[in-house]
């Protein structure tokens, strides 16, 4: 069991343990262990998964992405985790980044030279997009990740704001 002091209180459902599992530094083959590891030990913040070893409710599912800035995107974008992952709704979806990248199948577009390709979007427009998302049900709460003062205060004083982000998850 974790210490009862490794917890962050959050707009979202109760609260959440400070350390999250970032699959993205896991090798595949040791995913899936992992994964039930932090189960067991207590983690609820988890990207997605089809275990059944913790009820959908205890679970806060997320999903972020880099490529689905374009307010046209967005809905398509979560409904299609949506399918994916085989639910009714997200707990949190977040812009993953401040800088949009092309979008397309390619999570990580990148050039002939190794160099992203970036997309120009109004992330206020995205946002608008994710609020409407919220309206329909389909995610319990937004959020933005690795935006800085300047970006978050873009945000917050738009125009017309119904919803403020609940988090600003940064990698440290």
């Amino acid at each position: 069991m974790l210490c009862p002091h490794c917890r962050v209180i959050v707009n979202l459902k109760g609260d959440l343990l400070c350390a999250f599992l970032c699959h993205t530094e896991v090798p595949k083959s040791k995913c899936e262990e992992a994964t039930k590891v932090a189960i067991e030990v207590g983690f609820r913040h988890i990207d997605g998964i089809a275990d059944g070893t913790v009820k959908r409710e205890e679970h806060i599912l997320y999903r972020k992405g880099n490529t689905f800035h374009r307010p046209e995107l967005v809905r398509s974008c979560l409904e299609q985790s949506l399918k994916k992952l085989k639910f009714d709704y997200l707990d949190l979806f977040i812009i993953h980044n401040p800088m949009s990248l092309k979008p397309g199948t390619d999570i990580m577009p990148k050039d002939e030279n190794g160099k992203f390709i970036f997309d120009v979007v109004d992330l206020r427009q995205t946002w608008e997009a994710m609020e409407a998302c919220k309206d329909a049900g389909l995610v319990k709460s937004i959020g933005v990740s690795n935006f800085n003062i300047r970006q978050l205060e873009m945000i917050l004083n738009k125009p017309g704001l119904k919803y403020k982000p609940v988090l600003n998850q940064v990698k440290l």
